[in-house]
């Protein structure tokens, strides 16, 4: 099943505006672009999105305004459109299941040409957005695609991008069917919204063309100039003109960082004839010319460049157990200024997450994970003092030792590697530690986990002795308790009430990533 995590949310412009605070749930899911999309076809921006409400209620507000949600409702979002999602007065918990795609990257023929019936497989119905309040059966159906598509990604097994341009069709389809045969109360709602969607996408495919104004727009839409004007006022806040400024704007801002035009050929390009009103407008909302715009992005981006090429090379040295090279790496990253952060996730710990991969798969053995295991604390000593100023910490707290009666430690070791190339923090108890220590330890370093190791069959009883600690001092319900070794079984974990047992350390590790998310 899908898992939820805490995260805040994009805030629109219809947001920002009436400052509402977002307070829900969301798991996200974005589809990565395929092997065989082009370069240039990047630069498209048709990302839709998709929010499904899975549990309690709230509302979401499109260009300001709110229709309720609750639990099964759904709506599709097409580019460009303000909107957000919120919990309802009464404060209850709202959570969703969000996926963005870009429709270009998985759709083709028909199903891309904005207007037609077959459009996104027809769901819009004339609409700005699709909404639709799903029976058990749909929601059953959309639920078991979504984590299809959150599966495949995940694996990228072969044949993965087949499998996810499949599964994206089969739920876009069987969506198009269920609103088209339903009847909603809710359709007349939509008629503005329709309108200043239209408007919207006018504005979008037509910002270039420096004859664009409110005037032809509304004529487009066959309403009146007043009319639009309140619309555009109502639904996004500002007034059209300001607006298309805004388009326009952005669009001279990427072609300065993806294009060798000259400033005058973007501004022509965007629309804006008036070469001494870009420069001002330009400036007034980016502080700086657009050449120097232009200079600082591609140092910025080139910078960037030299930063991802030294974190790949410190995630392949640390898997050769280069520590000294890896030292290095991580302070010639530190010194192009790079984020600790980002040294630590896409440098140190993507090279022990390859470790760990490899390990459990049987394709290095104890020594290869060792010497890794080495090369990462050497990086991460340098590291340590620059995410400690940052406010950086550990993503848990684990302490782990060998029970009472057993002087055996290199195991406990290994999964003591292996946890703290996951970015956790571990309390290492030693050797022939006795139930109590492991409890009264939890309890001073605050852990979430308790890792308790044996390779003799006579100290097995001592992890019975530790849950039954746990227990009595109150605190079975705040720590997992994870057991392994030689003599250790899954069948034994459950007779004493552990809660996890694992045959080797990278399994050990990414379950107590989990237990302390």
């Amino acid at each position: 099943m899908l898992t939820y995590t805490k995260r805040p949310q994009w805030k629109s412009r219809a947001a920002l505006l009436d400052g509402a605070s977002i307070s829900c749930e969301t798991v996200e899911l974005t589809l990565p672009v395929p092997a065989d999309i082009s370069s240039e076809h990047l630069t498209a921006n048709e990302v839709f999105e998709v929010d499904l409400v899975t549990e309690g209620g709230g509302e979401c507000r499109v260009f300001g305004q709110a229709i309720p949600c609750k639990r099964g409702d759904i709506f599709v979002i097409p580019p460009d459109i303000p909107h957000n999602c919120y919990v309802n007065e009464r404060g209850e918990s709202l959570q969703l299941f969000r996926m963005y795609f870009d429709i270009r990257d998985w759709f083709d023929g028909s199903v891309l040409d904005i207007g037609s019936a077959n459009y996104c497989y027809g769901i819009f119905g004339g609409s700005v957005i699709a909404y639709a309040t799903l029976n058990a059966v749909m929601y059953e159906k959309l639920t078991v695609l979504a984590e299809g598509l959150a599966r495949e990604i995940r694996e990228k097994k072969p044949n993965w991008e087949h499998a996810v341009r499949a599964y994206l069709q089969t739920a876009f389809i069987a969506l198009g069917r269920y609103i088209g045969e339903a009847e909603h109360s809710q359709t007349g709602i939509f008629k503005e919204w329709h309108n200043i969607g239209v408007a919207v996408r006018i504005v979008m495919e037509n910002f270039g063309n420096s004859e664009l104004k409110l005037e032809s727009v509304a004529d487009a839409l066959y309403i009146s100039k007043s009319h639009l004007s309140r619309l555009f006022k109502e639904f996004t806040g500002e007034a059209f003109s300001v607006y298309l400024r805004g388009v326009r704007l952005n669009h001279a801002c990427k072609l300065l960082r993806e294009s060798d035009m000259t400033v005058e050929q973007i501004a022509n390009a965007c629309g804006m004839r008036d070469i001494n009103s870009f420069y001002k407008n330009f400036q007034s909302i980016h502080g700086t010319t657009p050449n120097q715009y232009r200079s600082n992005k591609k140092t910025a981006k080139e910078k960037g460049e030299r930063i991802m090429v030294v974190l790949s090379e410190i995630s392949e040295k640390l898997q050769q157990g280069r520590g000294k090279i890896v030292a290095q790496l991580v302070e010639q990253a530190l010194a192009e200024g790079a984020d600790p952060e980002k040294i630590l996730n896409e440098g140190l710990l993507a090279g022990m997450n390859i470790i760990g991969e490899k390990f459990r798969n049987n394709e290095i053995f104890v020594p290869e994970v060792l010497v890794a295991a080495r090369a990462m604390n050497m990086g991460s000593q340098i590291l340590k003092p620059h995410l400690a100023a940052n406010g950086v910490q550990a993503t848990g707290k684990v302490c782990i030792g060998t029970v009472q009666g057993d002087l055996h430690d290199i195991g406990k070791n290994l999964v003591k590697m292996m946890m703290e190339g996951k970015g956790l923090e571990v309390v290492d108890l030693g050797t022939d530690v006795p139930a109590e220590t492991f409890v009264k330890t939890a309890i001073e370093e605050n852990c979430r986990v308790i890792c308790c190791s044996a390779l003799l069959t006579t100290t097995m009883h001592v992890m019975d002795e530790v849950v039954k600690a746990a227990e009595a001092a109150g605190i079975r319900d705040k720590v997992k308790i994870m057991i392994g070794g030689a003599p250790v079984s899954d069948d034994f974990c459950k007779q004493i009430g552990a809660d996890l047992y694992t045959a080797d350390a990278a399994s050990a590790a990414n379950a107590a990533v989990e237990f302390c998310k």
